[in-house]
């Protein structure tokens, strides 16, 4: 019973940690090139706060596997 229910948490933690950064960097993207459009001058400070911002939300996401990867060790 206890080893289902790890497998189950595991299962949702890879779920909401890949689904939730995927949401968060398509919307970060978008608001990135709405900027990019309406002021190109600021391209470059735009595109590098953007980088950055990816690579955080990238690693909430390496975050959840790491979480996964150690539930699934104690089934």
């Amino acid at each position: 019973m206890t080893q289902g229910l790890i497998a189950i948490a595991a299962a949702i933690t890879m779920a909401f940690s890949t689904f939730f950064p995927a949401l968060a960097q398509g919307l970060t993207a978008k608001a990135a090139m709405e900027s990019i459009a309406r002021q190109p001058d600021a391209a470059k400070q735009i595109r590098s706060t953007l980088i950055i911002s990816l690579a955080l939300m990238e690693a909430m996401a390496i975050y959840g596997l790491l979480i996964a990867f150690m539930l699934v060790a104690k089934v």
